[in-house]
């Protein structure tokens, strides 16, 4: 299976085994309402492929990452790794620049990285050369995530590791499947997609903030109830109309219990509840004594 080159906060690929072959095999557009990393739809089958996310950086980052060539991207990467001069492991290794893999290289790239990160910051040009340094960002960063704050700059600190071998094949294979598919990123709130457009043929998957996770996405009220009602009278809108769909969500976690969620499927007899094996370990604010009791879930339609 492809996995992403972003490590997107909730990202299904460690679940992609158990949740793949509960999706339809006749699928004609393969519709993301929450697209973030795009895992799961980099990896299904279907003659169309819509990413949607609410975040526009990102989006825009696939644009750029759909509209250049893959040997090219990566070239281009590469240019800005020499120019700001960070490390490049894949070529010198970790004795080159004085480290070990156990300790990483945030400490030699710090200086630059950040440089580069000021530079993104001062520059919000968003047009190819912004997003093709916020990808370098995103793979010198902490943990490889994707984060920017309230004004818009890009703010996580230095990680440790760089574009070593393993990420160039994960972004190589990633580039050429988004090349490959018949694909379009849209950058909108779920609320306001045209879900009139789709037919009985297609299928929608939601993997949306869970709401009673504490994750970066709604440490600030991202997701409200609100968010939740809403998104669970859109699905039962596509019940409504014989769109199928999955539902990727948490029904406790950390001793809490999502009620709205609870309540929503019991009251809905021909939705069914599948109980999936929870195996996060890129998700930061879980703690390993509280696997256990998360109870991660795909809700289905058919």
């Amino acid at each position: 299976m492809i996995q992403s080159p972003l490590n997107y906060t909730g990202g299904k690929y460690r679940l992609l085994s158990q949740i793949l072959p509960l999706f339809p095999d006749d699928i004609e557009t393969f519709v993301d309402l929450f697209c973030g990393g795009c895992n799961v739809g980099i990896n299904v089958m279907a003659n169309n492929h819509l990413y949607n996310d609410s975040s526009e950086q990102l989006i825009n980052l696939y644009w750029i990452m759909q509209r250049i060539d893959t040997e090219k991207f990566i070239n281009s990467v590469d240019y800005i790794i020499n120019e700001y001069h960070l490390s490049n492991v894949s070529k010198n290794g970790y004795d080159y620049y004085g480290c070990c893999s156990s300790d990483g290289l945030s400490k030699y790239n710090r200086e630059n990285y950040l440089k580069l990160r000021k530079n993104l910051n001062d520059n919000k040009n968003y047009d190819e050369e912004y997003f093709l340094k916020l990808y370098v960002l995103i793979l010198y960063s902490f943990n490889n995530q994707i984060r920017f704050n309230k004004s818009g700059d890009f703010n996580l600190p230095p990680g440790k590791r760089d574009f070593n071998n393993r990420m160039r094949e994960k972004l190589r294979n990633f580039l050429n499947i988004i090349h490959e598919q018949n694909a379009v990123f849209m950058n909108k709130n779920f609320v306001d997609i045209n879900f009139n457009e789709f037919s009985e043929n297609d299928f929608v998957y939601a993997d949306p903030p869970y709401l009673i996770t504490c994750a970066s996405y709604n440490e600030q009220a991202g997701w409200t109830e609100k968010d939740e009602y809403e998104l669970l009278d859109v699905l039962d809108g596509l019940t409504q109309r014989n769109i199928r769909f999955a539902l990727s969500n948490v029904l406790e976690a950390k001793g809490k219990s999502n009620e709205i969620l609870l309540k929503w499927v019991i009251d809905r007899p021909n939705y069914r509840i599948i109980d999936l094996k929870y195996n996060y370990r890129n998700a930061n604010y879980q703690r390993q004594k509280d696997r256990d009791k998360t109870r991660e879930v795909l809700i289905v339609n058919y």
